[in-house]
């Protein structure tokens, strides 16, 4: 997933964000769903969002950026702001306190929590009977919504159906599908837009990516992703150099990738090698790095395979077993 950056302030938000931002502050509810794939700084929209019904001056109807209320927001201890992540995710966001559950001494040893844990969601609903410590009122942001698991999606619906009618919900979700109908009922569902190509290069180079055009195709035109994958340590050499090096069977091309990054990889490598025996044009990888001739057979099988595989992505393989083996059956195709 890719989060973006939760300090940025309205100047320094994405244009496409911005945009968004100007269309939705002014809009009434109680419930809003931001839907999308991951990659389009829905999380920047959220927060942004939550600013400016905090803001002490919104100005043009968002958030001015300098009063007390925008300061707190910033250094995430407005009393009125709560933030509902999963802990890995809030841990390299910097965001909030640890769950209540890594309190004890054996809860220590835990890997942090993928999902939104029912302690957060019970948290959150104490915040919100409580009086607004400042007006116009509370916001509660959730992100990634479909990270709650069933026990903590209900408790949220139950909240939904009876809202307190000074607190706004903003649920952010990258696959909005895996949300139980009855919360996407009770909220306003805003489909993401995407940003124009140019925009989002132009936003790219402003964050220090350089050869943003191969990055922003590697993370399939969605610019946080593009950013997350430079995080990740990818450069635009790499990415090119990847089915060549798969082909002739070089692990240096999955080194440092997760079995996930690795699925993601190849999944996107398969996905451009049918587009082009059907005429049509890759969206992730340039023509030219790709195998002239592959069996068509062989990488439909493989692209079945690895979508079966990516349903256990988070299972904790191994990583250099895993990419040997994905290295083997990558051979076998791509040759073939």
């Amino acid at each position: 997933m890719a989060a973006g950056n939760e300090d940025m302030q309205p100047a320094q938000l994405a244009p496409w964000i911005s945009r968004q931002l100007q269309a939705l502050v002014q809009r009434q509810g109680h419930a809003w769903l931001l839907a999308g794939p991951g990659g389009l700084n829905q999380f920047d929209l959220a927060l942004a969002l939550a600013r400016a019904w905090l803001c002490d001056s919104p100005q043009g109807g968002v958030a001015c950026g300098h009063c007390e209320s925008c300061h707190m927001v910033k250094a995430h201890t407005h009393p009125d702001l709560r933030v509902l992540l999963p802990q890995e995710l809030a841990l390299a966001l910097h965001w909030g306190e640890e769950e209540p559950e890594a309190a004890g001494s054996d809860d220590k040893k835990r890997k942090p929590s993928k999902e939104i844990r029912i302690e957060a969601l019970r948290s959150m609903i104490e915040f919100t009977q409580r009086t607004a410590a400042r007006r116009p009122g509370q916001v509660v942001v959730i992100y990634p919504a479909e990270r709650m698991n069933t026990v903590s999606a209900n408790t949220l619906l139950k909240t939904l159906e009876e809202p307190p009618g000074h607190t706004r919900f903003i649920l952010v979700s990258e696959n909005a599908q895996r949300l139980l109908p009855t919360i996407r009922s009770r909220c306003q569902v805003y489909q993401m837009h995407w940003p124009e190509p140019a925009e989002a290069l132009a936003w790219l180079e402003q964050q220090g990516v350089e050869a943003p055009q191969v990055l922003l195709a590697a993370a399939g035109g969605r610019p946080a992703l593009a950013v997350q994958l430079v995080e990740q340590g990818m450069t635009a050499q790499k990415w090119q150099q990847i089915p060549r090096g798969l082909a002739q069977g070089q692990m240096a091309v999955l080194e440092d990738m997760t079995p996930a990054q690795m699925l993601d990889t190849v999944g996107k490598l398969c996905h451009d090698l049918l587009a082009v025996q059907t005429g049509a044009t890759p969206r992730f990888f340039d023509l030219k790095h790709l195998p002239q001739k592959v069996n068509r057979p062989l990488v439909l099988a493989w692209s079945q395979e690895i979508m079966q595989a990516s349903r256990k992505a988070e299972h904790p393989w191994n990583a250099t077993l895993y990419a040997q083996a994905l290295l083997s059956r990558a051979q076998q195709v791509l040759s073939g």
